[in-house]
């Protein structure tokens, strides 16, 4: 079995990677799932350009302020906290599930540095599997057709990650993105709250183009990724609120 990285090395949600093996493994099982109580801490969710039309009706989509702007959709604007799972650990009702949570507990890794090739990983803490338990990963030594099904969801998550860094490359190489702020102003709020730490898009950026610039965005269908992004922005407000109706019914309650 290979070494699992480094806990610091491993992406939000996984506390381990292990290689899934068919000798090693044969009797694991994948559970129902009825929620995602695994995601009740994760407020910002890396998600791809292939849901952008999904995520912006939801959630706002800001980009990472690292060195990898990843784009992300937020659940809260609090660190540690998702307003779209319940106690229970169910998702609300109605709101689209990124797939970033939906791969969970499996990701395909590179697990040899020198090799490109990927391959199909689990975290062992998730509850979500079980020796004996829910659908069979293996029949007679053999990966089921949960495993095929999960491999193929993983390669078209991967497929759908390389389209979003040569978004992303796109956007750098443009100068599109700039650190981002947003002015929160509530009724009763004396001075607007300020939510900062992470890029946007420049709108100016975007005002300024050429029209075969623009033409080209809209051709290769950047364009629309852009102002989804955008648009989406609007839902700052909206979490600012739920975290904040959060935060009053605690204090009633205690």
């Amino acid at each position: 079995m290979a070494t699992n990285p480094q806990a610091a090395q491993l992406p939000p949600l996984y506390n381990t990677l292990t290689p899934l093996s068919s000798s090693q493994h044969s009797t694991l099982g994948l559970k129902s799932r009825t929620g995602a109580p695994f995601a009740r801490g994760l407020h910002a969710i890396p998600i791809t350009v292939d849901e952008f039309h999904l995520v912006q009706r939801h959630y706002p989509i800001v980009f990472a302020a690292g060195q990898t702007p990843v784009p992300l959709a937020l659940t809260s604007l609090s660190e540690g906290q998702n307003l779209f799972v319940d106690e229970g650990g169910n998702w609300r009702a109605g709101t689209y599930v990124p797939a970033y949570v939906r791969r969970y507990p499996f990701l395909l890794a590179r697990i040899n540095p020198q090799s490109e090739e990927l391959t199909l990983c689990f975290d062992e803490t998730s509850e979500d599997l079980g020796a004996d338990e829910g659908e069979a990963l293996f029949k007679d030594g053999e990966a089921s057709d949960v495993v095929k099904n999960v491999l193929e969801f993983c390669e078209q998550f991967e497929n759908s990650m390389r389209k979003t860094q040569a978004f992303v490359q796109e956007l750098e190489k443009g100068e599109f993105l700039m650190d981002g702020e947003v002015s929160i102003q509530m009724d009763g709020m004396a001075q607007p709250a300020i939510y900062r730490g992470f890029k946007m898009i420049s709108q100016d950026k975007i005002r300024d183009l050429r029209g075969d610039q623009a033409r080209k965005l809209i051709q290769n269908g950047m364009m629309p990724l852009m102002y989804a992004h955008l648009f989406s922005l609007s839902y700052v407000t909206d979490l600012f609120s739920q975290g904040a109706a959060k935060v009053a019914a605690e204090r009633a309650d205690a």
